[in-house]
């Protein structure tokens, strides 16, 4: 398997999916790497030299990918919390934060439902 920011990417798939397998990367920027690289990105990543892999590490190495995006987003999160930003309130509470209705719905974010009292 070829080993790419630190995750195993499938070698039986196509080079743009077998992308997507690292944390923040979808299917646009693995398109767009293998365009700037001139790799076909329909091509299997088993098809690949060993060159090519490379190219593409090096490529993701300049995107902010897995650990460090990680770090950076629970940063952000954490900031808001702390300046008790509405947004930071919502997320301590665990609630939705993006103005979603929570009379009825939003049961991923609030957890099962509590039993009656009465």
């Amino acid at each position: 398997m070829a080993r790419i920011a630190g995750v195993n990417i499938p070698e039986n798939k196509h080079v743009e999916i077998s992308l997507t397998h690292v944390f923040g990367i979808g299917r646009k920027t693995a398109q767009d790497i293998c365009t700037g690289l001139k790799i076909d990105y329909t091509r299997r990543v088993s098809d690949l030299t060993e060159d090519e892999v490379e190219k593409i590490r090096t490529a993701v190495a300049t995107y902010a990918v897995e650990g460090d995006l990680r770090r950076n987003i629970s940063t952000n999160i954490k900031r808001l919390m702390d300046l008790g930003s509405y947004r930071g309130i919502r997320h301590r509470r665990k609630l939705p934060t993006r103005g979603q209705r929570t009379k009825t719905n939003a049961r991923t974010r609030k957890g099962a439902k509590k039993p009656m009292r009465g």
